[in-house]
């Protein structure tokens, strides 16, 4: 009865938009804080947006010249720019965290939580790419084509959904105007869907690195949390400032500094760093269909981890040989993202095959070791 009417009350403290009385386990760390610093940097994401938006032409011939005219032209417009390409960045970090986290200390036994989260992460993914297109640079040309041909590789109605989404017979005007539209869009998708992910986690309460039931030890959000949040977002904008004001362009490929031509291509076509895991193992199958479907799973797999581990404890670190192989999975990890910005040449191919196949045995032998630990 006791935890009914505690699971009422959190819902209630939701809805009534209140936190300063929400219950939350006594042992979070600051790798708690990682998720209200998301909630931060997505507004001030839609908001810098907004206003670069107001000064953006989605039209080939112009829209080159439109970044141009905002960094050069527009009063402060320059740093809007520069805050909203590597505030991108800092969200995909605060994001790998955030998931790392949770994958950690077994945050996807909470399956709603966890799949909404999931799902943030996907049109995340999607809103970035978009973005990426819109100053049509070489590098955002030739992305975008690379990218949208990948959907050819379905069966029968391939062909007709790539000329769909291009709105022709290539890449071009249609293109950049309806990819800007989803770009402005899709953030208020997002939103919403931090929303319901928001209401999933006040419903179960937080996980916690003791792997405990936040009902056996819990404390009032405010003063011990808010002022732990508080602490956080000074820190990340401290680091964002200090980026974009001292190396702003140290996450930007030089070839997007030049107009789109269709018929140069780049040497080195590659995504921003935070695609980079998925397109190493998209490059290293050698069959087309297979490396998409192989890039596909490389996300897809996050969906997997509530319905294939669901271990007694809730932490993996209280696993050896599964915190061991979360730890590996996290240095391989690292390696693709390293492979996927080399040129496609012997060693680095033969690499990134291995630590593509590591990437998804890794996730097996997981599973396994957490069967064999309970089992015994």
């Amino acid at each position: 009865m006791k935890v009914l009417m505690r699971k009422k009350n959190v819902v209630l403290s939701v809805l009534n938009g209140s936190l300063v009385d929400l219950p939350s386990p006594s042992s979070l760390s600051y790798l708690w804080n990682f998720g209200s610093l998301l909630g931060i940097f997505l507004m001030m994401q839609i908001l810098t947006g907004l206003f670069l938006g107001m000064h953006f032409s989605s039209d080939v011939s112009i829209s080159f010249s439109s970044v141009v005219h905002i960094c050069r032209d527009v009063n402060n417009g320059w740093f809007i720019r520069i805050l909203h390409s590597n505030g991108a960045s800092m969200f995909f970090m605060l994001l790998y965290i955030h998931m790392g986290r949770g994958i950690y200390y077994g945050s996807y036994r909470f399956k709603n939580t966890w799949f909404s989260g999931a799902l943030i992460f996907l049109i995340s993914m999607a809103v970035a790419f978009l973005g990426y297109v819109l100053p049509w640079g070489q590098m955002s040309f030739w992305a975008a084509t690379v990218i949208t041909n990948l959907v050819s590789v379905i069966p029968y109605v391939g062909v007709s959904v790539v000329e769909w989404l291009w709105g022709g017979f290539a890449v071009g005007n249609p293109t950049l105007t309806r990819f800007f539209v989803f770009h402005f869009v899709l953030p208020f998708v997002i939103l919403f869907m931090v929303i319901l992910h928001l209401l999933f986690l006040h419903e179960t309460g937080s996980n916690n690195s003791l792997g405990l039931s936040s009902n056996m030890d819990s404390v009032e959000f405010h003063p011990y949390y808010s002022f732990k949040d508080l602490y956080g977002f000074v820190l990340a904008i401290l680091l964002l400032l200090l980026n974009c004001l001292l190396i702003p362009y140290i996450f930007m490929d030089s070839e997007n500094f030049i107009p789109s031509n269709p018929l140069v291509t780049p040497i080195h076509i590659q995504p921003e760093w935070y695609f980079l895991f998925a397109y190493a193992i998209l490059r290293s199958v050698p069959n087309k269909i297979g490396g998409v479907v192989a890039l596909l799973m490389s996300v897809m797999v996050l969906f997997l981890f509530p319905l294939v581990l669901n271990h007694r404890v809730r932490s993996v670190m209280y696993y050896p040989s599964v915190k061991f192989l979360y730890w590996v999975m996290v240095f391989n990890w690292f390696l693709l993202m390293w492979i996927g910005a080399c040129v496609v040449e012997e060693p680095f191919f033969s690499i990134g095959q291995v630590c593509s196949i590591n990437y998804f045995v890794i996730f097996f032998l997981m599973v396994f070791g957490n069967y064999l630990q309970d089992k015994f």
